[in-house]
């Protein structure tokens, strides 16, 4: 529903991630991931996405939730399976790429080219991912909404 006098969602700034210990939440996920870090803080370490970022943060731990994820968009998805397994994530079946960190959070990885999730040309630029294309199912899913 559309209300001109409401605040119009734009994107995700970033995800927040509570983590049992910061070091091992880089180790993990640097096994799984080409990334390098925005920032640094007590308890508190920033995975750069380019204009986006995960925070990880130190915490002692509370039980998962059976469905609350989060989707991560990769510019090629055909390692992960086997990256995440031999990381020590626990893999979920389904027809999803989902699997859980050592800390139970869900995340589900998505390909850049399968979704109408679009960067600039300047921010994938700056990524070194210039070259990444659509679906041309995905295009039709902008050109729909007027986006392409």
């Amino acid at each position: 529903m559309t209300d001109s006098d409401k605040p119009r969602l734009v994107g995700t700034n970033h995800i927040a991630l509570e983590v049992g210990d910061i070091e091992a939440a880089l180790s993990f996920y640097g096994a799984i991931f080409d990334f390098t870090l925005r920032g640094r803080a007590p308890g508190h370490a920033f995975i750069d996405m380019g204009d986006q970022f995960i925070a990880l943060v130190e915490h002692d731990g509370s039980p998962p939730d059976a469905e609350r994820h989060f989707g991560l968009v990769v510019d090629d998805r055909s390692k992960v399976a086997a990256l995440a397994e031999a990381a020590g994530a626990e893999m979920i079946d389904g027809g999803f790429l989902d699997f859980r960190d050592p800390w139970g959070n869900r995340v589900q990885i998505v390909e850049y080219r399968d979704l109408q999730f679009t960067k600039t040309e300047a921010v994938l630029n700056g990524m070194g991912l210039g070259d990444l294309d659509k679906t041309e199912a995905a295009k039709k899913q902008l050109a729909d909404k007027g986006m392409l």
